[in-house]
């Protein structure tokens, strides 16, 4: 007769993991935080565009439907890389890198020209930014060269020829992007970059020689001529609004004064009447958080400065749990990406950033950017997944009822 600890033992090696314990073993604090920012971004997206004949061609509903598609499309893509064997991960990311870099030469090759950037590939009826996925690109072969280069190896931190290593593959990106010229996308990258260096635990000299480096180029970039001219106006726009009120300074004065009109709890979805008269460029793409600020209030836009601190929260927290170092790094470099761009995004709608158009994560209308960030999320959720369910994690429970016994 089987004794009792060896019933338990046969009975666990005969469980396998169910589609129920797969999904129980998500980060849904993390998914509902990112679902809920979604589900805000339709409504906002909604209010921008519903009163603009000249976007919608007559159907108020239009990019409500669009974005609410965006929205599905890019659920899948999270479940599809959660649900994926981490082993699949780290396989396909050359693969994804790959394709990120011949997205940007094809932008500079066949690329369409919006807003003075060379930033779109249109393929059929649809519109593509490359950039956008580039972020997920960079931030995921830098984790990638230093695992492949520090598992199986005992060191307190990485190496000179890590570091090298890890700029090399986001040099390739950053060059592409440079060329379009993307600056929002560029500032966005930098801060990244920076951030995976950091948390890949590179010497502090490393991040002084790349902040000191970061400046010289932007100083470089400025003095040389480098940047187009309406981009150097968004500079100077930032320092002094009344500069070129009709001009470079218009998107700032008017954002500010639709945040402003909000007070404490808003003037009432659909009612805004800066949103309504179509006052703010681009409201529903780069400046979709004044649409919040104005209609939904102080109360509105603090709740989604709320979701999106959740969101961070948990990339970081999913970080510090992180049993492989390729997790650690790349849901570091997640939380870098997410954290400053939604600074940068905020920013430049209440004047204290210069307006550069990046869009606001998982909020702002696009598919890209929509694309980007959830299949950002559905790393993080894998890394989450290979965590809780970790050798480890599942010995533990076994041990305690061998104890027992």
């Amino acid at each position: 007769m089987s004794s009792p600890t060896t019933r338990v033992s046969a009975r666990s090696r005969r469980t396998g993991p169910s589609a129920w314990s797969r999904w129980a073993d998500l980060d849904l604090v993390l998914l509902g935080a990112v679902v809920a920012l979604g589900l805000l971004g339709c409504l906002l997206v909604w209010s921008a565009t519903v009163n603009r004949d000249d976007l919608t061609g007559g159907d108020p509903r239009a990019f409500l439907a669009k974005q609410v598609l965006n929205l599905g499309i890019g659920l899948a893509l999270m479940a599809a890389v959660a649900a994926t064997d981490h082993r699949w991960v780290r396989i396909l990311a050359p693969v994804g890198y790959g394709l990120a870099v011949l997205g940007l030469v094809l932008v500079l090759v066949m690329g369409t020209t919006v807003n003075g950037s060379r930033s779109w590939l249109m393929i059929g009826g649809l519109s593509l930014q490359p950039s956008e996925l580039a972020k997920l690109a960079v931030v995921v072969g830098m984790a990638l060269v230093v695992a492949e280069r520090s598992e199986g190896r005992w060191r307190d931190r990485v190496g000179t020829v890590d570091v090298l290593l890890m700029l090399a593959v986001a040099a390739v990106p950053a060059t592409l992007i440079l060329a379009q010229p993307d600056l929002g996308t560029m500032l966005v990258l930098t801060a990244t970059v920076f951030g995976v260096v950091a948390a890949s635990g590179a010497h502090r000299r490393w991040l002084a020689v790349l902040a000191g480096g970061g400046v010289a180029v932007a100083v470089l970039a400025v003095t040389t001529g480098f940047l187009e001219d309406y981009q150097v106006d968004r500079f100077l726009a930032f320092t002094d609004p009344t500069l070129d009120p009709r001009g470079a300074g218009y998107n700032v004065e008017q954002a500010r004064i639709a945040v402003g009109n909000g007070g404490i709890f808003g003037q009432g979805l659909f009612d805004g009447s800066q949103t309504g008269s179509g006052f703010v460029p681009e409201q529903h793409t780069d400046f979709v958080f004044t649409v919040a600020g104005e209609e939904l209030g102080l109360v509105g836009a603090g709740l989604v400065i709320a979701l999106l601190g959740i969101v961070l929260w948990r990339a970081l927290l999913i970080a510090s749990r992180a049993d492989d170092v390729f997790g650690r790094i790349a849901a570091a470099g997640i939380a870098c990406w997410f954290g400053f761009q939604a600074f940068q995004n905020i920013g430049m709608c209440v004047g204290i950033m210069p307006v550069t158009g990046v869009p606001l994560p998982f909020v702002s209308y696009g598919g890209s950017s929509m694309f980007a960030g959830m299949l950002a999320v559905g790393l993080l959720q894998n890394i989450h997944r290979r965590t809780v369910t970790g050798p480890a994690a599942r010995l533990q429970p076994a041990t305690r009822v061998l104890v027992r016994s």
